[in-house]
C-alpha cells in the first residue's frame, strides 16, 4: 500500500527576531511600562531639543569677541572661549613658552599606551620602552635636566596631568587591587575583615573627596613643610582609590 501525502496546513511567516525594528519593539515596547517609558522620553525630547538646538547652534556664538559674547548670555552658548582659553584648557598654568614639552611627554606616553593594548607588541621590548618612556615623560614635564627649565609641579595641568595620572594610578593600583582581593578571601578573620573595611570605606567616599583630602586636608596633620609634592599625594589617593574597585573586579 503506498503512502498518502498528506499536505501541511499553511502556517504563518516566522517572527522576524533580528534587526532594529525587532530590537525597537523588544526593548522599548516590551511591555506597558516600557511603551510608557519611551514615550515619555520622546515627549522630553522633542520638548528640550529644539531649545538645545537654538542654545548649541543656532545661537552660538563662534567669534572670540567678549561683548558679543555678553549679549548671547542666557540664549546662545559662547564656544569661542574654547578657542580662545584651548592652551589653558589643555596645559593649565604650565608655562606657556614651554608647553612644547607637556604635548611631547603626553605623546609619547599616549603612544605607549595605544601600543601596550595591541597584543601584537606583547613582546620584551615593550617593558623596555616602558622604561624610557616614563622617565621620559617625567624629564620632558618637570625640566631640570638635559637644560630644560625646571617646572614645578603645582603649574602641571589640563590633559598631559590627567592622562598621567589616570595611567599611574591604574598600574599602580592593580598590584595593590590583587593583595586585597587575596585578603578579603583570607581564611584569617582580621584580615578579611581589614580587606572588607578598606574597601568598602573607599567605594563609600566620592573621589572629588578622596582627592580634596589629599590636596589640602593631608597637609594639615604634618608639620609644615613636612608634606609630600602634592602630586605625590594626589596619585596616592587615585591609586588607593581605583585599587579599592579594582579589587572587587580581581575577587568576582
Amino acid at each position: 500500500m503506498g503512502v498518502v501525502f498528506q499536505p501541511i496546513a499553511p502556517r504563518p511567516a516566522p517572527v522576524k527576531t533580528e534587526g532594529f525594528i525587532p530590537w525597537v519593539r523588544a526593548n522599548l515596547f516590551g511591555d506597558w511600562k516600557s511603551s510608557i517609558a519611551t514615550l515619555a522620553i520622546v515627549a522630553l525630547g522633542i520638548y528640550y531639543l529644539p531649545g538645545l538646538f537654538s542654545w548649541a547652534v543656532a545661537d552660538a556664538v563662534l567669534t572670540p569677541d567678549a561683548n558679543v559674547c555678553q549679549k548671547a548670555r542666557g540664549t546662545g552658548a559662547c564656544w569661542a572661549v574654547i578657542g580662545e582659553k584651548f592652551r589653558l584648557i589643555v596645559f593649565g598654568r604650565y608655562p606657556y613658552e614651554q608647553q612644547w614639552r607637556p604635548e611631547l611627554a603626553t605623546t609619547l606616553l599616549v603612544a605607549l599606551l595605544i601600543v601596550s593594548c595591541i597584543r601584537y607588541f606583547w613582546k620584551p621590548w615593550l617593558a623596555l620602552l616602558w622604561v624610557v618612556v616614563v622617565p621620559a615623560f617625567f624629564v620632558l614635564m618637570g625640566g631640570g635636566a638635559f637644560g630644560l627649565e625646571s617646572v614645578p609641579t603645582d603649574q602641571w595641568g589640563g590633559l598631559p596631568l590627567t592622562i598621567m595620572l589616570a595611567t599611574f594610578g591604574i598600574v599602580l593600583a592593580y598590584p595593590l587591587a590583587i593583595v586585597v582581593a587575596l585578603g578579603r578571601r583570607s581564611s584569617l578573620p582580621a584580615i578579611r575583615t581589614l580587606c572588607i573595611v578598606y574597601i568598602e570605606l573607599v567605594r563609600g567616599v566620592p573621589l572629588i573627596s578622596v582627592l580634596f583630602m589629599a590636596s589640602f586636608m593631608f597637609p594639615l596633620f604634618l608639620p609644615v613643610g613636612k608634606s609630600p609634592d602634592v602630586l605625590v599625594r594626589v596619585l596616592v589617593g587615585i591609586t588607593l582609590f581605583s585599587a579599592a574597585y579594582l579589587a572587587e573586579v580581581v575577587s568576582g
